[in-house]
């Protein structure tokens, strides 16, 4: 573990196993050359880079208060899933993260699955993997645009226009769906 690790507290068990969970749902790049809790899995970047920890942490989702506990329950599944196909786990390491993707994918798809009495959970943590890249839900778009946000920036985001605002002047049919209406102001808003 590097110095700088160490600061941003990335050696935690909560957070390199919700790292681990997130690389899972949104797979990307390792972040150097050692790091366990990205697996490696896709080119580029992934939740993780996304900022997927941001977002769960953020008090607004609801989320944060449950992280530790929800650690643990998710490396005591990982652990019992070891267990059951009699694979080796590094004692050094949260069990999640520990285990091969492959592996991880696995777990992930049996907390998922229809019926699982935890689903709900897994699920809506699987979401805010996704919306952390898919969107930077965790930052203003102009200051996620701004800083480059690593997934706005791989479904090709639109930028805004210089005044800051996002207008679309292509519409997604080609075509206007309706009229403007006569009392509309010029910002866009009703009168």
């Amino acid at each position: 573990m590097t110095a700088s690790e160490a600061e941003t507290g990335q050696n935690d068990v909560t957070t390199m196993t919700f790292e681990a969970f997130a690389d899972t749902i949104v797979p990307g790049e390792k972040r150097w050359p050692g790091d366990v809790a990205v697996a490696g899995a896709s080119a580029g970047p992934g939740a993780v880079a996304a900022g997927a920890i941001e977002l769960l942490r953020m008090p607004e989702g609801g989320m944060a208060a449950l992280l530790d506990p929800l650690a643990g329950l998710l490396n005591n599944h990982a652990a019992t899933y070891a267990a059951e196909r009699d694979i080796e786990l590094d004692p050094a390491l949260p069990p999640f993260v520990a285990l091969p993707f492959g592996d991880r994918t696995a777990v992930v798809q049996l907390l998922t699955t229809p019926g699982h009495p935890e689903k709900e959970v897994w699920v809506g943590i699987a979401l805010f993997s996704n919306m952390a890249f898919d969107t930077g839900a965790h930052m203003h778009t102009t200051d996620a645009i701004a800083a480059g946000h690593p997934g706005l920036l791989t479904i090709g985001f639109a930028q805004p226009d210089p005044d800051g605002l996002w207008r679309f002047p292509d519409y997604t049919y080609g075509k206007p769906l309706a009229r403007r209406h006569p009392d509309t102001t010029p910002s866009g808003s009703p009168a």
